[in-house]
């Protein structure tokens, strides 16, 4: 089986949290075929050049052979190359499992947070994703809030269930 992990690469942050992922999806599915955008010397190797094209071209690449797609949706928004990935993917019918750990998903049923965005939409106290996105993710996926269940949830795919909720 062969999957996509998309995130951001270039904060520290970033690298480490692709590299925790990574490592427990290789751990939880043996002998998967992993694509993470940030081992790909080719491209990634920020002390050389690649190209636009050339970048498109390899991440493209791995998509089209991808089984599954594993997409971070944390930030201030979706990283813009995370969602361009998303959509291109979703035209493949193909599961796409979100991992969202905002920590402001917790206390949503939380009475005076509804009330002070309910009388004043600045003080909104929960989160945001483009709901296109979230759309494009829930068609043939799901969104899970955890690295485990994320890893969980590709090997789920790799023995042929469905992660849709």
């Amino acid at each position: 089986m062969k999957a996509y992990v998309a995130n951001g690469l270039f904060s520290l942050a970033d690298r480490l949290v692709n590299e925790r992922c990574a490592a427990l999806i290789r751990e939880r599915v043996p002998g998967i075929d992993l694509y993470v955008p940030q081992e790909n010397p080719d491209i990634n190797d920020k002390t050389k050049c690649a190209t636009s094209e050339q970048i498109a071209a390899a991440d493209l690449h791995a998509l089209d052979e991808a089984d599954v797609l594993v997409a971070w949706l944390d930030g201030v928004e979706i990283d813009a190359g995370v969602a361009a990935e998303i959509g291109y993917f979703s035209s493949k019918n193909r599961p796409i499992i979100g991992i969202f750990t905002d920590v402001r998903q917790q206390g949503t049923d939380q009475t005076e947070k509804i009330a002070r965005l309910t009388s004043d939409p600045t003080e909104n106290q929960f989160v945001y994703r483009n709901l296109f996105v979230v759309g494009l993710i829930k068609r043939n996926g799901r969104i899970v809030q955890t690295i485990e269940d994320a890893a969980e949830a590709v090997a789920r795919v790799a023995k042929g269930e469905r992660i849709d909720a």
